[in-house]
């Protein structure tokens, strides 16, 4: 894929030369993510113009300063990770004042986190950030679009447990379970004897029919005998005249 059209980028663990790595410049005009992690990058001095860029990740590396470099390539940044670095003082962040459109920070494992005061400092210092290193400043999570598909399920969760307890619920089911069974085997039986004496009764209908109808075929048969008998006397009595 061409550079013009990549929109995110991970580098993590290549190797940085001279503060910079090999291929990476400004013909990456559409990129909005980048991930630099533990690249051994000392310096951002050689970072392409990148107009575009919302997230930055420059974890675990050895950046000490020059920071005022993203404000002039990176200028769109809304997301910046600088934990594991040696940023060590508040001057060294105040270059992120230009960066306007920065939402959050992440200066974990850098030795300016061990400062007194820090957190308050650092969000006087950058008034337009909302979360540093994960948290904004009454201490809230910063949101993530997975966590929120949890909390989500959570609630859910939560309303299911606020409608009462369910042993109370399983109870009563079980209770009209119970009385539902009980109250079919009744229903089964009756409509059982019940069918049975239908089919009973039908029998025995069944079978007087069948024997009626033996009946009459008998005599039907018994006719026809006389007849056959008596067509042979009646040729006797007119050979006679």
């Amino acid at each position: 894929r061409a550079p013009l059209q990549v929109t995110e980028l991970v580098l993590d663990n290549c190797r940085s030369s001279n503060g910079e790595i090999e291929g990476l410049n400004d013909s990456f005009k559409e990129l909005q993510f980048l991930s630099m992690a533990n690249v051994e990058l000392t310096s951002l001095a050689k970072l392409p113009t990148l107009s575009k860029l919302r997230k930055l990740e420059l974890s675990d590396n050895v950046i000490s300063g020059g920071l005022e470099v993203l404000a002039e390539r990176c200028p769109n940044l809304t997301y910046l990770n600088l934990s594991g670095n040696k940023i060590k003082d508040l001057g060294t962040v105040e270059a992120l004042q230009n960066l306007k459109n920065l939402k959050s920070l992440d200066l974990f494992n850098c030795e300016i986190t061990n400062l007194e005061d820090y957190r308050d400092s650092i969000f006087e210092l950058l008034q337009q950030i909302t979360y540093l290193d994960g948290f904004d400043q009454e201490d809230n999570e910063a949101p993530d679009s997975e966590d929120d598909d949890d909390e989500g399920d959570e609630d859910d969760d939560d309303d299911e447990n606020e409608a009462g307890p369910p042993g109370e619920y399983e109870e009563e089911d079980d209770e009209d379970d119970g009385a539902s069974d009980l109250g079919e085997g009744e229903e089964e039986e009756e409509v059982g004897l019940s069918y049975l004496m239908k089919e009973e009764i039908q029998d025995e209908e069944d079978d007087d029919d069948y024997v009626e109808g033996g009946d009459e075929e008998e005599e039907a048969e018994g006719v026809r005998g006389e007849k056959r008998k008596r067509e042979p006397e009646d040729e006797g009595e007119e050979e006679e005249d």
